[in-house]
């Protein structure tokens, strides 16, 4: 007899898990499909060690490096935002229970050849070697206007409509130099790029909000990372889908989808024939419907040591400002360890990622790797940053796009937010009450 599904997802990557859970939740009948015989697609994370030497073609790890089975790699390494989207899904989902998370201990910038933390409290404001005397003031006052404004309150504008006045505008109100304008904008809102500066003030504190809130959470940074790596995300997310009755199918290649009258109608996998209404993927599986926007250069790096002017931090991320570097985007890094179980002892794994703006990308990454060295081993991709042609509302197949060169989940989200919108035609709903937070964030830490 064939088999009927409401929805058939090919690829156990991070956004496709999250949907499949999301539908099986709201009594939805799943099937998952993976190619892989492991869960997460792009976004896994490798273990044991001889394992990523292998998919990189390297010859064995040196016993310098310990047991094999302490390591978990990601191939996409990202952190979350304490008070962002993913952890509002986590909560709602409660996905929450098969994880455990960590504070990331630091957020860093690059600034005139050198790593400055980012001021995380009152006081490290007042002595933050990232700006003057000056500035240091100017930079509180701008902080106070953004963290108090209210939309539905005029009273709080200042005579700055936040729909019409462009960011450029409200930096230049507050007489803020160039060093607050990049930091602020790149390390804080986690914009790519200054195009930011002539759009509406609204988006970018609405991010400054976000990093706000989450920062205070935790104080040390607005951060979080599970622990044994970030495969354990789609791993929870699987686990919720199967525990609403969703059915997987991993090591299974996908034959061909089927289509009928322009639409998809199901699967056909390994001789048999799945039936079903609307179809969820990556783009892998649907080369043909998908478009390269772009190309993405990450390199994984494995130390035995901390990052120099860090602290000594077991965890953190430094983001390099475009204009520090005479580029047009920023180069990520971020750094985790033994201490989250992804490394073995007194071992470290970092990841410089940017998106590349020339035919030499692994020149571009150079200024984020010089901040690694001694670096002991290092493994390259580049990857295509591929999107869908179209929404699928008419082919009802629904396509995520390629993850992003950035070291946090805003723009996954947003895509997640974006596919669900397509696909049930309403807004993803995550309300979750202080309450619940709170168990997780005792449960983080």
């Amino acid at each position: 007899r064939m088999q009927e599904f409401d929805f058939i997802v090919l690829g156990t990557g991070l956004k496709e898990c999250i949907l499949s859970g999301i539908m099986s939740v709201s009594g939805k009948k799943v099937l998952h499909i993976d190619r892989n015989s492991y869960y997460g697609g792009e976004s896994a994370s490798i273990s044991p060690l001889e394992e990523i030497y292998k998919k990189f073609q390297i010859s064995e790890p040196p016993i310098s490096m310990g047991r094999g089975k302490d390591w978990n790699v990601d191939l996409i390494p990202k952190f979350l935002l304490a008070n962002g989207m993913l952890v509002k899904i986590l909560l709602y989902t409660e996905v929450t229970r098969y994880l455990d998370f960590k504070v990331v201990e630091g957020s860093y910038v690059f600034k005139a050849g050198k790593v400055h933390k980012l001021p995380s409290t009152e006081a490290e404001i007042q002595t933050s070697d990232l700006m003057g005397m000056f500035d240091r003031r100017r930079f509180r006052k701008l902080l106070q206007f953004m963290l108090n404004l209210d939309e539905r309150d005029p009273r709080t504008y200042h005579d700055m409509d936040p729909q019409k006045t462009t960011m450029r505008e409200v930096f230049h109100h507050f007489d803020v130099g160039t060093e607050v304008i990049e930091f602020t904008g790149h390390a804080m809102a986690l914009h790519c790029s200054d195009d930011y500066l002539d759009q509406p003030c609204i988006q970018t504190i609405q991010r400054i909000k976000l990093y706000s809130e989450s920062l205070a959470r935790y104080n040390n940074s607005p951060y979080l990372y599970p622990l044994y790596g970030m495969g354990e995300l789609p791993q929870g997310f699987a686990r919720l889908s199967a525990e609403y009755g969703g059915t997987y199918l991993l090591n299974r290649q996908v034959d061909n989808i089927v289509m009928e009258n322009g639409k998809a109608v199901g699967v056909k996998s390994g001789g048999e024939f799945f039936r079903c209404k609307h179809l969820i993927c990556d783009p892998s599986y649907v080369p043909d419907r998908v478009k390269k926007v772009g190309r993405v250069i990450r390199v994984i790096c494995l130390l035995n040591h901390p990052i120099k002017n860090t602290n000594d931090a077991s965890s953190c991320q430094i983001i390099i400002p475009q204009t520090q570097v005479n580029r047009k985007s920023d180069i990520y890094i971020c750094m985790v360890s033994h201490t989250h179980s992804v490394a073995s002892e007194g071992m470290y794994v970092a990841s410089v990622s940017t998106t590349v703006e020339t035919s030499n990308p692994e020149k571009e990454v150079q200024p984020g790797l010089a901040l690694l060295e001694p670096i002991m081993q290092k493994f390259v991709s580049i990857s295509n940053f591929m999107v869908p042609l179209d929404d699928g509302r008419r082919s009802q197949i629904f396509v995520s796009r390629s993850y992003d060169a950035t070291t946090h989940f805003e723009a996954e989200c947003n895509d997640i937010k974006d596919m669900y919108r397509r696909i049930t035609g309403t807004e993803l709903s995550v309300a979750v009450n202080s309450g619940k937070f709170f168990l997780c964030c005792c449960h983080c830490l």
